[in-house]
């Protein structure tokens, strides 16, 4: 009986102790977790894949603060919406991670031209773990995780939106 009351406890402590071993930056230190706020205005942009044209509504992110924030401690990203950043000028190597980002999100590296250079699937909410765009590019999409499969997006295809027509 003393054994079995004893296993009871201790697991009793274990559970009211987990909460306290999480590490920082885990999606229960959210609350201290400050970012963007919504990027105004939304602007339109259209994504070209084999199953058709989709058009979200994007935040575009072009200074350097703005694109540092990103969509970090965001706790929801909606299907219709994503965030665009915008280099300014061509990088050669530029490579995204998930720092107290909280959600999973899609990253599409898009060369000058517009065309989608390589995507990041489903990347993993909190991985510091830098994910190089393989190449040149001008701009990263960040879309809802899994929103690339679903509209089809491939390397390859195009985004339609005014700094990949207007810049050589």
């Amino acid at each position: 009986m003393h054994s079995r009351l004893l296993r009871l406890l201790l697991t009793g402590l274990v559970l009211l102790a987990a909460p306290l071993a999480l590490p920082a930056g885990s999606a229960a230190a959210a609350p201290a977790c400050t970012g963007n706020p919504e990027l105004k205005p939304l602007r339109s942009l259209t994504v070209r894949t084999a199953k058709g044209d989709f058009r979200f509504l994007v935040e575009v992110a072009d200074t350097d603060r703005e694109r540092e924030l990103g969509l970090m401690c965001r706790r929801s990203l909606a299907p219709d919406r994503g965030m665009l950043f915008d280099f300014v000028r061509e990088r050669p190597d530029a490579a995204f991670w998930m720092r107290n980002t909280l959600i999973p999100l899609d990253i599409i590296y898009i060369r000058r031209d517009g065309v989608v250079r390589s995507i990041i699937r489903n990347a993993r909410p909190l991985d510091e773990t830098p994910r190089p765009a393989g190449g040149p590019i001008l701009g990263v999409l960040e879309l809802a995780g899994g929103r690339a499969a679903q509209i089809g997006l491939q390397p390859g295809d195009r985004i339609d939106f005014p700094i990949f027509r207007s810049r050589p």
